[in-house]
């Protein structure tokens, strides 16, 4: 399983051979707009946690460019499916066997709403299997209890937190969310992207290095491999 960051909560994830993108915000994102060329990507599924701009605003281009498939809660993926775009629909708890691996739709504690005011469905996390391995994409969301339960049926290998605070957890609710989920190597993602969730890199390491915990924070177009 290979995994590149492209900034924010955009990620693409290679299992076996199919390419699956996270979130892609990456034409409205300064940090990542020249860096990366969004008609050089591949995906065959686009999943998406929730309905906001900054992780769906390149989704309709790059799932029609690539005929790609979008993963998604029901009003999410109702949405897409009317804008003619082949979706699979879930919902919280579900889970559902694709090709490359198993993915459950999981909760988040968040808001979702499209640009143009429309209803996004409850927000979500992912919990994908492939390759052997297990890894937990929390999506935007607060600090849960719910987050107990995902190591009462997965054991994983990684989990992807956001870490930029404001909007979404800090460092802090971070690591005690790490300690739910019983996972110490954690990707950071939804941070440095705007002013409001700008952080200090080497002391979000420090403090999880200070709990025994790996907080990993890839330059835009880094991957690791699991």
């Amino acid at each position: 399983m290979k995994i590149t960051f492209y900034g924010h909560n955009t990620l693409l994830i290679e299992i076996n051979e199919t390419n699956i993108l996270i979130d892609p915000f990456i034409s409205g994102n300064p940090l990542a707009k020249d860096k990366i060329d969004m008609s050089t990507i591949k995906a065959d599924y686009i999943l998406l946690t929730h309905a906001h701009q900054d992780h769906v605003l390149d989704a309709e281009v790059i799932a029609k460019s690539n005929n790609a498939t979008i993963v998604s809660n029901y009003e999410i993926t109702t949405y897409y499916q009317n804008l003619g775009i082949e979706v699979h629909p879930m919902n919280h708890g579900g889970t559902w066997s694709f090709e490359f691996g198993k993915v459950k739709y999981v909760n988040a504690i968040h808001t979702s709403s499209f640009a143009d005011g429309t209803y996004g469905g409850q927000p979500g996390g992912f919990i994908i299997e492939g390759e052997h391995k297990t890894i937990y994409i929390a999506g935007d969301t607060a600090l849960t209890m719910d987050m107990k339960l995902i190591p009462l049926r997965n054991t994983l290998d990684l989990a992807i937190l956001p870490i930029g605070d404001n909007f979404t957890m800090g460092v802090d609710d971070a690591i005690i969310a790490s300690d739910f989920v019983e996972c110490d190597k954690i990707l950071g993602v939804h941070y440095d992207t705007f002013g409001y969730i700008e952080i200090d890199h080497n002391e979000a390491k420090q403090k999880f290095f200070e709990k025994n915990k790996d907080l990993m924070l890839l330059d835009i177009g880094e991957s690791i491999t699991l």
